[in-house]
């Protein structure tokens, strides 16, 4: 065998096992990612807020229904759903059997797009255009998941400006439709909050107009999903992608935003059927300690904006 037939086979093989790793190992590896943000009022007690996104959830994916349901046991003050949380007509029931723990603790939430429909096949290069061309699957029933939410006590943010007593503290939360479909109406919560321990905000999708939004009306913290950290990481690189006009350097992960507000990416839990590998970044929900922020809050250092450089992933099977 001449050097080139060496090199082809081998370059194969390589990308066998690597689809066969992506697709069969590190999709399937959970892991709590955690981090520390001081995004309080000073002098506020610190709080754990446990960020959950991207479920894509099938109804026999047993394994992450355990996984999630077992999230309880880190005893958060306060859990937040970011969307996209079904993958199949039938995987409302499977969503709820994940989350049946945690819904009996505060909890809020906003949709996506895979909410609202089901996932589609694609071309993956249309991910490395601009394409605005937004092609919908069937009609999912994200009706009925909503009710199953708020009937268990969860409170529906869409477009809502709430305020909460999350461990004898007052947290003004506030959240958008989906901006990846063009269904946030930020108009609707615009304003100033009142003063509170935690000012949070909610979208799916982070597009950076709704971030800057977020940011001018002095919100101290927003909590973003969609990206799937790019799904497809490459050592050394990142994310090649957002899927968003989010940049790269934010796909995952807690970085500042303007001079004072963070922004938080989950990662995710699941993937697209018609897309079931990750490499590099497995999938993530996340534990957040929120802590008070100095008294005087200085503009970021610009080399401190990656949000490679905030939080630590630990893998829990």
């Amino acid at each position: 065998m001449n050097t080139l037939a060496k090199i082809a086979v081998g370059s194969t093989a390589l990308g066998a096992a690597t689809i066969a790793y992506s697709a069969g190992i590190e999709r399937r590896h959970w892991t709590l990612r955690r981090a520390t943000l001081p995004v309080l009022a000073p002098e506020s007690r610190p709080l754990k807020v446990l960020h959950i996104s991207d479920l894509h959830m099938m109804p026999g994916q047993r394994s992450k229904q355990r996984w999630v349901a077992a999230l309880d046991e880190w005893e958060p003050d306060l859990v937040v759903n970011t969307g996209d949380n079904l993958a199949h007509p039938q995987a409302v029931p499977s969503v709820l059997r994940a989350l049946e723990p945690l819904l009996v603790r505060p909890g809020v939430f906003v949709f996506g797009s895979n909410d609202y429909y089901a996932p589609r096949p694609k071309n993956p290069v249309r991910y490395l255009t601009k394409s605005r061309k937004r092609v919908h699957g069937i009609p999912l029933p994200w009706q009925d998941l909503r009710a199953a939410m708020i009937e268990r006590g969860w409170h529906n943010l869409t477009h809502v400006r709430n305020s909460l007593i999350i461990d004898g503290q007052q947290i003004v939360i506030a959240g958008v439709d989906d901006p990846h479909l063009r269904r946030d109406r930020y108009a609707e919560i615009a304003g100033r909050p009142a003063p509170a321990t935690l000012r949070l905000g909610l979208t799916h999708s982070p597009e950076p107009r709704v971030l800057d939004a977020f940011a001018e009306d002095g919100y101290d913290l927003v909590l973003a999903g969609h990206t799937h950290g790019g799904q497809l990481r490459v050592p050394g690189y990142g994310a090649i992608v957002t899927n968003c006009a989010l940049d790269r350097s934010r796909a995952r992960g807690a970085s500042r935003w303007g001079a004072r507000m963070w922004l938080h990416v989950s990662a995710g839990l699941g993937t697209s059927p018609y897309a079931p590998v990750r490499f590099a970044c497995p999938p993530e929900a996340s534990l957040l300690t929120l802590v008070p922020r100095p008294a005087t809050v200085e503009a970021p250092d610009p080399e401190q904006t990656s949000s490679a450089r905030f939080g630590a992933a630990t893998d829990i099977r």
